[in-house]
């Protein structure tokens, strides 16, 4: 690969998108809801008052329902929601980010009619595809890494007056942060980076992505506290085996790449 031609349009790439409010807002908009307003509101909730969530935990499963009840009354609402309930957001905003962006890859360039000039570049297919698909990995990685340290942040300042200490991060969390979560991102980006090279506008990319990325947000949300409960073996083996699916995906995706196919469409 040629690193130099790499940079240069991953630096195009980055510089465009954050001169975009089409694809900033979706970016900032919702990681700031989920993982700022709503650990904020959480904590405030708890300090005015203590909520009996003892009727709800006791319909969770036991694994859940047993630490959370085994804690001080006035902690088992930061706990349960901002302990437990809170995970799968941390894995649909990487995914969400991803999907956006990705979806704006190559249909972006065909709408604002610069994909013509990318593709008369003096640059490998390989090293044009790359550039793509680390233009969306990138910022979505970085969105949820930088949500998290906000999140985690906010919710131990907030929740000290309740809590007494530092109860965010937990080593788990940090896998499934720092590993499933980037993982995530790219299954998510193998798939919307092949829709975006096969239609002709991002609003058409996005409907049409939305219909394959959707089960994989319901199968996040579904299983994202299981993996915390489950601890960090099997979360690192769940990982992997996403890092293996997005790997493929995203390989075939690059050696079914051909610019003069897509030349021709144009």
């Amino acid at each position: 690969m040629n690193i130099p031609v790499i940079k240069a349009l991953l630096a195009r790439d980055l510089g465009m998108i954050r001169r975009s409010r089409a694809l900033m807002l979706p970016m900032l908009f919702l990681p700031t809801l989920l993982l700022v307003v709503l650990p904020a509101a959480i904590g405030l909730s708890a300090r005015e008052r203590t909520l009996d969530v003892g009727t709800f935990v006791n319909m969770l499963p036991e694994r859940i329902a047993e630490p959370v009840m085994s804690a001080p009354p006035d902690e088992r609402l930061i706990i349960l929601v901002l302990g437990y309930m809170v995970a799968p957001l941390f894995l649909i905003v990487p995914l969400m980010v991803s999907s956006v962006l990705a979806a704006d890859t190559f249909a972006g360039e065909k709408e604002r009619k610069t994909l013509e000039t990318l593709l008369h570049l003096p640059v490998a297919d390989r090293d044009l595809y790359v550039a793509k698909l680390l233009s969306t990995f990138i910022p979505s990685t970085a969105v949820a890494w930088i949500g998290f340290a906000v999140f985690c942040v906010v919710s131990n300042v907030v929740c000290w007056p309740v809590m007494g200490r530092i109860f965010i991060p937990t080593k788990t969390w940090m896998l499934v942060i720092f590993w499933l979560a980037p993982a995530v991102a790219a299954l998510g980006l193998g798939v919307m980076v092949r829709v975006s090279l096969r239609v002709e506008n991002t609003q058409e990319a996005q409907q049409l992505g939305g219909a394959v990325v959707l089960p994989l947000v319901v199968l996040a949300v579904g299983q994202t506290t299981g993996l915390l409960l489950a601890g960090p073996v099997v979360t690192v083996v769940v990982g992997l085996l996403v890092w293996m699916i997005a790997a493929t995906l995203n390989w075939r995706g690059m050696r079914a790449y051909r610019r003069n196919t897509m030349a021709a469409r144009l």
